[in-house]
Parts: C-alpha cells; structure tokens; sequence
C-alpha cells in the first residue's frame, strides 16, 4: 500500500515526456528528468576528430525517454528546428505529438502499402518515414529530405 502511494506520488510530481514535432522546435525544457542528453553530432567532427571543434555542427541531437520507456531522439539544425526523429522502445510513441502537421502523411503511408508484416518505408520528396517492429520492440525513422543536411545520411540517422 505504501509503494502504491510512492509510485502514485512519484507519477503526479514528474513531468510528462515531451518532445517536438517534426519540422517545429525541439523540446524546450532541457533541465527535464526525461531530457538524457543533447549532444552536437557532425560528420565532419566525427572525421576530423577535435581539429574541427571551431566548425559549427550540422545538426545537434536531443534525446529523450517518455513515460513509457521510448526512447526520442531529435535530430535540430542549427536555426532550431527538427529535421528527424527517431524512435526505439517497447510500444509505438504517440505519433501524433511526435509527427506533428506530417501525421496525416504518415497515416496514407501506412494504408497506401500492401499489408503483410513487413516494415513500413515510404516517402517523397517532403516526408520519409521508416518504422518496423515486433510485441515488445518498434523502432523507426521519419524525417524531411528538404531540411536534411547534405552530409547527413539516412543511415545516420539513428
């Protein structure tokens, strides 16, 4: 009884995970206990190893864990804004809060393919969207190409 008052306590006083849309800004409270990390990535960094540390970073990553144990990464060009996200955890996110204004795009992707229990990879020019997964484990990518840094790979993206 008392563990259920401590978890039910627990619950009310921490934050709900939040995390941006895609194409809006990244979350903004960075102080949150969900916040794990944020993190600037750049492929020229990567290469060149401390030598580029002058050089402004591509993008930056922001990731977060939700309440039920998924882990968010956003992916944020320099001029604040969310090019990418990725997803990984037991159950799907709320892809409504996680797409944004690009859910409907999400939504004719997944009933514009054939069912089966294959992967969803569908795309175009304004939104690409990967997303797999079995009971217990979903992952998956979904970003927009026009944003996309040029030395950005979708492999990177992970």
């Amino acid at each position: 009884m008392k563990a259920l008052k401590i978890a039910m306590l627990a619950a009310t006083l921490l934050p709900l995970a939040s995390y941006a849309a895609l194409g809006g800004a990244p979350s903004s409270s960075s102080s949150s206990p969900s916040m794990l990390r944020a993190t600037p990535k750049s492929a020229a960094a990567a290469s060149m190893g401390a030598a580029s540390t002058t050089a402004t970073a591509p993008y930056s990553v922001r990731e977060s864990l939700d309440a039920d144990g998924v882990t968010i990464r956003e992916y944020v060009l320099p001029s604040n804004v969310v090019f990418a996200v990725t997803w990984d955890g037991p159950i799907r996110p709320d892809m409504k809060a996680l797409l944004g204004s690009y859910f409907p795009n999400y939504v004719n992707a997944g009933e514009s393919r054939v069912r089966g229990p294959g992967p969803l990879v569908e795309g175009n020019d304004d939104f690409r969207v990967g997303s797999a997964g079995r009971l217990g484990r979903f992952y998956g990518v979904a970003y927009l190409p026009r944003l996309k840094p040029a030395s950005v790979r979708p492999g990177d993206l992970k």
